[in-house]
């Protein structure tokens, strides 16, 4: 029985949201299901697929908080 975990930051895909959307994690968890299935012929039922959202607050790397470590980054390629 595999589970699969699955953490995104908790802001859209466009500028008007602010999570991803249910559609969006639906596709995530068929995705994630089926590749299980193709790959190591997990049925479909015994997967269990788990999406987290993370604030952007609580997300970093770099040694820096996400959103500081986007602009920093982009400060870098103008």
């Amino acid at each position: 029985m595999p589970i699969v975990t699955i953490q995104v930051t908790r802001e859209g895909t466009a500028p008007d949201r602010q999570s991803v959307t249910a559609e969006e994690k639906a596709a995530l968890i068929k995705g994630v299901s089926e590749l299980l299935l193709n790959v190591l012929n997990k049925p479909l039922e015994s997967t269990f697929v788990v999406i987290e959202e993370v604030d952007t607050d609580n997300w970093g790397w770099g040694g820096l908080p996400a959103l500081e470590y986007r602009r920093q980054l982009a400060a870098k390629i103008k």
